[in-house]
């Protein structure tokens, strides 16, 4: 065996928070380092790996000291920086931009303190890995990858180490961890011999992760003694103290010929996807806020030189911190979500005081001449295309003879909806908005106005039946499910049978919902106690339908529109259930289908097996009209959900499952006991179903998704003098498959940073302008690429291409 090794790859698996809250996860961080600083006083080759910024940083700030004697370790290469990553996130529910912050502020961390960026993306308990992490991991400047889960048992590879590729050709060399990221007891020859049968041609050498984790400990000194001892039996392969780095370099010298893997590495923990709707929700508000809120921070400090905020490292951090596989994942104990809440507080305090500043910033620079009898709305767009959007906001003074009018004095329809406050002379308006790319759009609200009239026609509807040019949808009476759901246009039912229905499953899984693949146990529906129509206007007509199940309690609000195509529909649910989970059905109407899922910046085509599976915000259901060419689907939009299953020809939403908080196989709850579970109580989110002929490509769901994700900004303004004109764009498009996901600051000076993504798969060669500026940037872009570019504050400075972590 001796023709074979192991690299022993000392570490600590170390949860921040899992069973524990942040603090002790705090304490356990310095007493594991001080642990490994002690191991290598001891020996003088043992080596440390270990990941996650952010816990270096709290090292940094309680122990000087101690993080002193780590760049030191650092500089020897006895202490290995691996992962450079923020902290080891679930990688599957943060959105596409949140990874590339994850190396944005870990690496530069990693580089400002210790002068050395990870090699090695480290990912070792994660429970699941999105198919766009090679790409991401790659421009952020690491070529390998260790993972673990899923598991042998949970997806076939065909080895332990191998490519793997994401759509835009990217590759990263990953390595499938054996068994366990960390040994339990004091000797290790259990540990090392279990791996004997996992040498396989051509890979003759493998890596052996040891030390005690979860809660961290690290390598201890019976550990090493272990392995002295074991590497000089015959029978055993060699084994070496070493790092990841140092194995993947070798494996590359070799010259070997390695797999390629071009697929997501799912499934484990399904159950993950939608466990603790509030963690999912915050993530995604948290992340949209902050992407909008840069935008307009940075497009500000170059028109009136508002101050770009220095709050917006934290406040990502506070959303990377939280993103760590066992707080996204709803696995941790009640009490984490507590302190989660208040980080992501934090950075949503700072999102929206920074969008504040900047859109008021502009706002207050536009020239609006002086009317008293008005009030102008500047409505903002923070999407880099022409956006026709609903816009509601709240104000007083509307009357009979109320009008509003848009920037050349048209006269546009708006209604009155509920107010959010309930008290005399406060007013919700809602209005479509045809608002210009990442721009803005002056309104004027003339509240007594005797010449002009408001205009707009209602769609027809009644307290069954929503109906305008494009669609009829009918709903039953008795259930509260929709009947029927036509399209006009296309000549087609949308839906093969009952839609919209609240299905209650049972779900007796652990939080993780272990060794689950499928939730299919179905024992009851909501049934309707009222459905009625609650909102009638030339802007929208709503449907509500009230149902109950058990002691919960369900709303879905169906809004349809004179001028603009899809449904919404805001959801609010009382949850009084435990053990079951809630799915939203719907049964589709075309043959031959293909379903295709929004990953983190891309996309990805799954079976329809009825397996849980993770989504970002929509989710595609496509195929043929029976006995026809006609190409014909339905995209499922949502604002907080990222749980999906398709069985057949039923496409489901899961809206919320109910364990125990961290409930953990194989612990057996007692009958009798006082448990606390998840998602009890109110919750709200919405939903928006967008039917559409031919493929999901021609339909706009990815622009429409961000809209509902990522909705406008309305200012009440008043009237002043101001060099900026009523109505502008600052940043256009010229491909429909290019979105610009991102607009910052650099982080080193005061370029801005442009970052997009193609979206269909499809190569393009595309135009990004910034018309204010005459500054244009001209790409090629592979599929599935994403691209950063750094603009130079001088206009004779060239546009150049960098990677994500804008070097």
């Amino acid at each position: 065996m001796k023709d074979k090794k192991l690299y022993m790859i000392g570490n600590a698996h170390l949860d921040p928070v899992w069973l524990w809250q942040w603090q002790e996860g705090f304490q356990e961080a310095k007493a594991t380092f001080r642990s490994a600083l002690d191991r290598m006083k001891e020996s003088e080759d043992f080596i440390f790996t270990s990941s996650s910024a952010a816990m270096y940083e709290w090292v940094e700030n309680n122990d000087p000291a101690m993080f002193q004697e780590i760049k030191e370790r650092v500089q020897e290469k006895r202490w290995n920086i691996v992962g450079g990553w923020w902290i080891q996130p679930d990688c599957n529910i943060p959105g596409g931009e949140s990874f590339v912050r994850q190396g944005l502020y870990g690496q530069r961390y990693f580089h400002e303190k210790f002068g050395v960026t990870a090699k090695v993306g480290y990912n070792v308990d994660s429970f699941g890995h999105n198919a766009m992490l090679p790409q991401i991991l790659k421009k952020s400047g690491m070529d390998y990858y260790v993972m673990m889960r899923p598991m042998p048992n949970e997806k076939g590879l065909p080895g332990r180490l191998f490519w793997w590729q994401s759509d835009d050709g990217s590759k990263v060399l990953t390595f499938r961890i054996m068994f366990e990221y960390l040994s339990w007891g004091k000797e290790l020859d259990k540990h090392v011999r279990r791996t004997l049968a996992e040498f396989k041609e051509p890979v003759s050498d493998l890596m052996l992760f040891y030390g005690v984790g979860n809660h961290g400990g690290g390598p201890t000194k019976e550990n090493i003694a272990s392995i002295r001892k074991l590497n000089g039996e015959a029978d055993l392969p060699k084994l070496e103290f070493s790092t990841p780095d140092r194995y993947f370099r070798d494996m590359e010298e070799k010259g070997l010929e390695f797999p390629v893997v071009h697929d997501d590495l799912q499934h484990h923990a399904s159950g993950c996807y939608a466990a603790h709707s509030g963690i999912k929700q915050w993530n995604r508000q948290a992340e949209n806020r902050l992407i909008a809120a840069e935008k307009y921070s940075a497009l500000a400090s170059w028109i009136t030189g508002q101050p770009y905020p220095k709050e917006f490292d934290r406040a990502w951090k506070n959303v990377l911190f939280n993103q760590f596989h066992d707080i996204m994942a709803g696995t941790s104990l009640e009490p984490a979500y507590q302190d989660a809440m208040y980080l992501y507080g934090e950075a949503m305090a700072i999102a929206d005081r920074s969008l504040n500043y900047a859109v008021q910033s502009l706002s207050w620079n536009i020239g609006i001449e002086q009317d008293e009898s008005m009030k102008p709305i500047v409505v903002f767009n923070p999407h880099a295309w022409s956006s026709l959007v609903n816009v509601e906001l709240e104000t007083g003074g509307v009357t009979d003879k109320t009008v509003l009018l848009d920037e050349s004095g048209q006269v546009i329809p708006f209604q009155t909806v509920q107010s959010q406050a309930s008290a005399r002379g406060r007013y919700r308006l809602s209005f479509l908005a045809d608002l210009p790319s990442l721009g803005y759009r002056t309104y004027r609200l003339v509240l007594q106005s005797e010449s002009l009239k408001p205009v707009g026609v209602p769609i027809q509807a009644s307290d069954l039946v929503l109906e305008n040019d494009r669609y009829r949808l009918e709903f039953d009476r008795d259930t509260g499910y929709i009947a029927s759901l036509r399209d006009k246009k296309a000549g087609h039912e949308v839906f093969g049978g009952e839609a919209a229905k609240p299905v209650v499953i049972e779900d007796k899984s652990d939080t993780w919902s272990h060794d689950v693949l499928h939730f299919n146990q179905v024992i009851g529906a909501f049934k309707a106690t009222r459905v009625f129509r609650v909102e009638h206007g030339p802007v929208k007509s709503v449907i509500r339908v009230v149902s109950e199940y058990g002691s919960s309690r369900l709303i879905q609000d169906f809004s349809m529109y004179a001028g603009r195509d899809g449904i919404d529909v805001h959801i609010t649910v009382d949850w009084r259930e435990q053990f079951k989970m809630l799915k939203l059905v719907f049964p589709m109407n075309v043959v031959f289908s293909k379903h295709t899922y929004e990953i983190p910046y891309g996309t990805i085509e799954r079976e329809h097996n009825g397996e849980e599976e993770p989504g970002q915000s929509w989710v595609d259901y496509t195929g043929l009209v029976q006995g026809t060419n006609q190409v014909y689907g339905v995209s499922l939009i949502n604002d907080a959900k990222y749980s999906y299953s398709i069985h057949n020809k039923e496409l489901a939403l899961t809206v919320l499952r109910s364990p125990i908080y961290a409930h953990h196989v194989p612990f057996v709850p007692d009958p009798d006991g006082e448990y606390t579970f998840i998602d009890q109580g109110v919750q709200r989110f919405s939903y928006s179903l967008l039917p559409h002929e031919g493929s999901w490509e021609q339909s706009g769901v990815v622009q429409r998704a961000a809209e509902l994700n990522c909705k406008p900004v309305a200012v009440i303004e008043t009237y002043h003098e101001g060099k900026l004109p009523q109505t502008d764009s600052f940043v256009t498009v010229d491909s429909s498959n290019i979105i610009v996901s991102a607009i910052k600051k650099a982080e080193d000076n005061d370029d801005l940073i442009v970052r997009c993504y193609e979206t269909d798969k499809r190569a393009v060669t595309a135009e990004v302008s910034l018309p204010k500026w005459g500054r244009t940037i001209r790409a090629s872009f592979r599929p599935s690429e994403i691209k950063t570019f750094r603009i130079p504050l001088d206009p004779e400075a060239a546009i150049v291409e960098t990677n994500l972590l804008e070097w």
